[in-house]
């Protein structure tokens, strides 16, 4: 049995966090907290958090939560986050390096007042030379470049973490995305981990800790698919291959985007040798089922450039409702590209934005 959305919201219940972040990467990451049961206690500066000039996406990434304004160049309003920080488990914050500390709420004068405490800090770069361990047991960072202190929105982290060059169009055109991945799997998801991680800790020792999240470090741990399938298409081709042309990218007949007649775009994942098959079997091409890198057919081979060829002239020949209808009841990992809005109005995410459910979380019973 399948509960409702909410059912995982007690979870987190008794862990109470301060939020200092703004914008996007630490509201989206108090908000995921938010929704298995922490408290949280937003403290935004006498202005307010950025984000409110975008209505909507202010009340998706906060809504739940307790929100405060206080003075932050008034040493009352510093002295009223720390009675907040007196009793919580966690202060997330998203200030460059060193503001902290020009504060007053560096990690040594809050450990000193709730010595459990765990201070995640989300940063674009890292914290160079930094506490980021214990006020125990200083410890440096492993950041030792000079961008610590360097500004930067998602584009940058983005960009020079090597994965905005890896968004490629076919012809080999740089994307430009709108999906901010650095603030969400970067900053946010990042920062969820170690911020649990460190609170598990803090319970097992009593000793809290400064944690630093790099987004931009975190984007390149990202991409092991990219290190990985490019060494393998370098192992066949004799050099690294473009984004598009990665074994993932683009290469593959049997994982690709695939134009239909209206212009809209087909996604085949038949990764496996099972599922291509299937597919070939309802496009009714028996002479390629065999034709698949499992089977030993590099996609640098013309077998498999025919193949892709056959499929590509077949996928153009009918509109994509047409394709819907027919892979409707094929299981071979095969999808229509939606938009935005068809996907909100699929019955796969019904109700979704109503709950402001932030993950596909299911309690299964």
């Amino acid at each position: 049995m399948v509960n409702q959305a909410h059912a995982m919201s007690d979870c987190l219940q008794g862990l109470r966090v301060v939020d200092l972040t703004r914008n996007l990467p630490g509201p989206f990451a108090t908000r995921l907290l938010a929704d298995l049961g922490a408290e949280i206690i937003k403290i935004e500066p006498k202005g307010g958090d950025p984000a409110r000039a975008l209505g909507g996406l202010f009340d998706a990434l906060n809504h739940g939560k307790t929100t405060l304004k206080v003075d932050f160049r008034d040493p009352k309003g510093i002295e009223a986050i720390k009675t907040h920080l007196m009793e919580s488990d966690v202060m997330l914050d998203s200030f460059r390096p060193g503001v902290l500390e020009g504060m007053g709420l560096d990690a040594q004068t809050l450990h000193a007042i709730n010595p459990k405490l765990v201070i995640v800090s989300i940063t674009g770069y890292g914290i160079a030379d930094s506490d980021t361990a214990t006020t125990d047991a200083p410890a440096k960072s492993q950041v030792q470049h000079d961008w610590a202190d360097k500004a930067g929105h998602d584009i940058n982290f983005m960009a020079m973490s090597g994965v905005l060059d890896q968004l490629k169009t076919a012809t080999g055109k740089q994307a430009m995305p709108n999906i901010q991945f650095a603030d969400l799997a970067g900053g946010s998801d990042t920062a969820v981990i170690a911020l649990l991680a460190a609170v598990f800790a803090a319970k097992q020792t009593g000793k809290g800790r400064h944690v630093a999240v790099s987004m931009t470090h975190s984007l390149y741990n990202h991409m092991v698919m990219p290190k990985a399938t490019g060494e393998l298409v370098a192992s066949f081709s004799g050099k690294n291959p473009k984004p598009q042309h990665d074994f993932l990218g683009g290469l593959l007949p049997c994982y690709r985007l695939y134009k239909t007649l209206d212009e809209r775009y087909m996604a085949v994942g038949s990764l496996e040798l099972k599922f291509w098959q299937g597919l070939c079997k309802v496009l009714e091409f028996p002479e390629y089922k065999d034709t698949h890198w499992q089977r030993g057919v590099m996609p640098n081979t013309p077998e498999s450039q025919k193949a892709a060829k056959a499929v590509a002239d077949t996928f153009a020949s009918q509109p994509l409702s047409h394709w819907q209808q027919v892979f409707e009841s094929a299981d071979v990992c095969v999808t229509p590209v939606l938009s935005l809005e068809e996907a909100k109005n699929h019955p796969l995410f019904a109700h979704q934005d109503e709950h402001h459910t932030t993950l596909g979380w299911q309690q299964l019973e």
